[in-house]
């Protein structure tokens, strides 16, 4: 009677047990089934993927393969030709170049010292022994000493009056050094000046006025502006001066810019 009357009020119980259990066990079969689709999907699709990144690579190097095949002989020119290139670089400069820098620098350091001295005459032809500036210009002008050796030359002739001259020479100098650059264009803007060739000095004075600097700039300036005096270009002239004021209050120009300042002002009332 026991067993009975525990078997009757138990079973409900158990057999709900045992739905749950069945209905737990259905629901993981479910989740591994599908988690087992799943990542069988995702080693299909891996393996498409890379069968296709395979084919890929291997149709990169067919065709690699069949280009270089077809163009071997241009390519092969081209490798030579850029090997040649090298080597008449490097041997240009190692053979070529760097000596006649060496010796145009040997040259230039005895005129040097003659126009340091101001003998102007040795330092442009020469005292027998070394090549004078002149020389040096014709025979090394590609190097940088040859280029040096013509700023020296024209520097001679400005001081000689030879003002043509200085301006040939002076054109021959292109410096690196950007001040250097500046200061060689005042010169040929001093040299067109004093042949009264107004507009060719004004146009290397605008240039030189690009050194922006309270030494030489204010200096240009004030030539400029003396310039457009003698073209009677009185507001250009005015304008120049009242730069210096502006800009260069440090410069030795700037302490009698009032002067030229004032003139003008009354010549354009």
């Amino acid at each position: 009677m026991i067993w009975q009357t525990d078997y009757k009020v138990f079973t409900p119980y158990i057999i709900a047990i045992r739905i749950k259990k069945c209905i737990f066990a259905r629901q993981k079969e479910l989740t591994i089934n599908t988690v087992n689709k799943m990542d069988t999907e995702n080693n299909i699709r891996n393996t498409e993927n890379q069968e296709e990144k395979n084919f890929n690579v291997g149709a990169l190097v067919t065709n690699t393969e069949q280009f270089l095949e077809k163009n071997r002989k241009i390519i092969i020119i081209a490798l030579a030709v850029v090997v040649v290139g090298i080597a008449a670089y490097f041997g240009y400069k190692h053979l070529y170049a760097i000596p006649r820098e060496k010796n145009a620098q040997a040259e230039l350091f005895a005129a040097q010292q003659y126009f340091q001295n101001e003998d102007y005459d040795k330092a442009l032809k020469g005292d027998g022994k070394h090549a004078g500036l002149i020389n040096i210009v014709d025979e090394y002008g590609s190097t940088k000493s040859g280029k040096l050796a013509a700023y020296y030359a024209g520097n001679i002739y400005l001081q000689k009056g030879e003002y043509q001259k200085a301006i040939d020479y002076l054109n021959k100098f292109s410096p690196d050094d950007m001040l250097m650059k500046y200061q060689t264009k005042a010169l040929v803007g001093d040299a067109y000046a004093e042949l009264n060739q107004l507009d060719k000095a004004i146009s290397a004075y605008k240039e030189a006025a690009k050194a922006d600097n309270d030494i030489t700039t204010p200096f240009v300036l004030l030539k400029m502006g003396q310039i457009y005096e003698m073209q009677q270009k009185n507001k250009e002239a005015l304008e120049c001066y009242k730069s210096i004021k502006k800009d260069y209050p440090n410069s030795m120009e700037f302490r009698e810019v009032e002067k030229y300042i004032s003139r003008m002002e009354a010549l354009l009332k």
